[in-house]
């Protein structure tokens, strides 16, 4: 049996194929777990979607920024964007399968592999979250996701306030910044306030912010944690933080990771396949909002 953590798709199910080809995948031995961003951008999220739901628990997918934007558009929250890619779904006879598939995820997970604890997101962790704590918090979230009050919740989500956590928040200003933290996050300061401006690399990091990452003592920096989300990042080449998305949409690679004897330990190979770009770079690329 081989586990693999798997970086953002985006709808691109051929590349998928390849790497899952690449891994010699077979789901009633192995197990997946994808960061989030399943869908969008990329020409074929539909098959993205059908190929995952018919791996059943062989395949346990994350919630990112674009699968929630899919749920927003088809319940009247938002309207499409100009470079969106997820009319497949929205048209497609099975349409409510798969929705009712994608809103069933979550936002974390929290796995223990060769007895390192993994902690799983699609973007990031706000850095006074312990694992246990950004778990709880993701489950509040899945509960509006998952109940009869989607819409509602879906119309609230959106926004950049408030910029930091706060134990006192309820409501949908507490929904909304925990979407923002483990959907969306990049940087933030020494306080924990986000920023979503900016969306190069590290070394882009606007004056007084930082690599969520980076922020000193942050609460999960004794465990791996694994998120993908951030395209202009790269491969970090560390043991404790594992970035995935490799910008499979914009003609990078779609990467994983296996879990092997050492992890969390040593830096884990990477494994990729080539894409060919979905999307061309403009003034939409890697928006991540």
């Amino acid at each position: 049996m081989s586990l693999y953590l798997i970086g953002d798709v985006q709808g691109c199910d051929q590349a998928l194929g390849r790497l899952l080809q690449t891994l010699d995948f077979s789901p009633s031995r192995d197990t997946l777990y994808l960061l989030g961003d399943l869908v969008n951008r990329g020409p074929a999220s539909a098959a993205v979607l059908r190929r995952l739901m018919g791996y059943g628990q062989s395949a346990r997918c994350l919630l990112g920024n674009h699968d929630l934007h899919l749920l927003a558009v088809a319940h009247g929250i938002r309207q499409a964007h100009r470079s969106d890619t997820i009319a497949d779904v929205l048209a497609a006879q099975d349409k409510h399968a798969m929705l009712d598939w994608l809103r069933q995820q979550p936002l974390a997970m929290l796995e223990n592999f060769e007895q390192q604890d993994t902690l799983m997101v699609h973007a990031g962790v706000l850095p006074s979250w312990t694992a246990q704590q950004t778990l709880a918090l993701a489950r509040e979230v899945q509960a509006c996701l998952k109940g009869p009050e989607l819409p509602e919740f879906l119309r609230h989500m959106y926004g950049n306030t408030p910029v930091a956590w706060s134990d006192q928040l309820q409501g949908a200003d507490r929904l909304r910044v925990v979407v923002n933290a483990l959907t969306r996050l990049r940087f933030c300061n020494a306080a924990g306030e986000m920023e979503f401006a900016s969306k190069e690399g590290a070394a882009g990091a606007p004056a007084g912010f930082m690599p969520w990452f980076e922020v000193p003592n942050r609460q999960t920096a004794h465990i791996t944690v694994a998120f993908g989300h951030w395209s202009t990042l790269g491969w970090l080449k560390r043991a404790d933080v594992l970035a995935l998305d490799q910008g499979c949409v914009w003609g990078g690679c779609l990467s994983a990771v296996q879990v092997q004897p050492g992890w969390g330990r040593s830096v884990p190979a990477l494994i990729e396949v080539a894409c060919e770009a979905a999307q061309q770079p403009g003034s939409h690329q890697r928006e991540g909002n």
